[in-house]
């Protein structure tokens, strides 16, 4: 190997190790030590405090007393990026491969006030489907993915109890009691599977989708007739489903917990 080329090689594994203790911080730990620091990262003490050092000189970190946090040079400098986001166009390849796996009609909704609206939309191939259109406007209370809306929004669940929970179909639940043990069940699974609720021979499968705030910013669901998806495919189908959001969470800047 020539000397460039470890020259090159070193530079790697400084940016690496720079990496590594920028990703230290988080929404939940925005702030932290230089012994924290170390003990995440996993870099001998040395080397940590070095890094951190030259971090701290050239802006990428802060300092205040003995506690470390994301230097606001590096914010202002991050901020261009995240200007021309779309939501959208970000997702909308994740959308077509949960289609592509399922075969199934996938789409991503977000939430104004007691309703849902679907932003983006990948069609089933098959001749016999579901009809969605992007645009279309749905209640909360209804269907999987104002399930999960609610489930993980609080706002989201007093919207749409205050609005009213109109019945749909017979099996449209309009008990606020039994809705509120439904969202805990979505809560503890991470998704909501729904049958018959908002039509007649139509079931969904939803899972959140947060941003880099960690809060929700919209709902990922598949949709198919019930002759196709059933209570018997929702252990098979559920797990992609919420692989699928969380990889449309992560190219919205979250970061999933270790």
């Amino acid at each position: 190997m020539g000397k460039s080329e470890e020259s090159g090689t070193s530079q790697v594994l400084v940016l690496r190790k720079i990496r590594q203790i920028l990703e230290c911080f988080t929404v939940e730990q925005p702030e932290l030590t230089l012994q924290q620091i170390t003990k995440i990262t996993g870099l001998p003490a040395s080397t940590c405090q070095r890094l951190v050092n030259s971090l701290l000189r050239e802006g990428f970190l802060d300092r205040n007393d003995d506690v470390y946090r994301i230097g606001l040079d590096l914010v202002r400098w991050a901020a261009p990026g995240t200007l021309g986001l779309d939501i959208v166009q970000l997702t909308r390849p994740v959308l077509r491969r949960l289609r592509d796996q399922t075969g199934e009609s996938t789409a991503l909704y977000v939430r104004d006030g007691p309703y849902r609206t679907v932003v983006s939309l990948a069609e089933t191939r098959y001749s016999v489907m579901r009809i969605f259109t992007v645009g279309m406007v749905m209640p909360l209370h209804a269907g999987s993915a104002g399930k999960v809306f609610m489930a993980f929004d609080p706002a989201a669940r007093r919207a749409a109890v205050g609005h009213g929970l109109t019945r749909h179909t017979p099996r449209t639940v309009v008990d606020i009691d039994v809705l509120d043990e439904q969202l805990a069940e979505v809560r503890r699974r991470g998704y909501s599977a729904t049958f018959e609720e908002r039509d007649v021979g139509a079931a969904s499968i939803s899972a959140p989708v947060f941003g880099h705030t960690g809060d929700l910013v919209a709902v990922l669901g598949m949709i198919a007739p019930t002759q196709r998806l059933t209570p018997a495919d929702v252990g098979d189908l559920a797990p992609r489903v919420v692989a699928a959001a969380e990889d449309a969470s992560r190219r919205l800047g979250h970061r999933l917990p270790a």
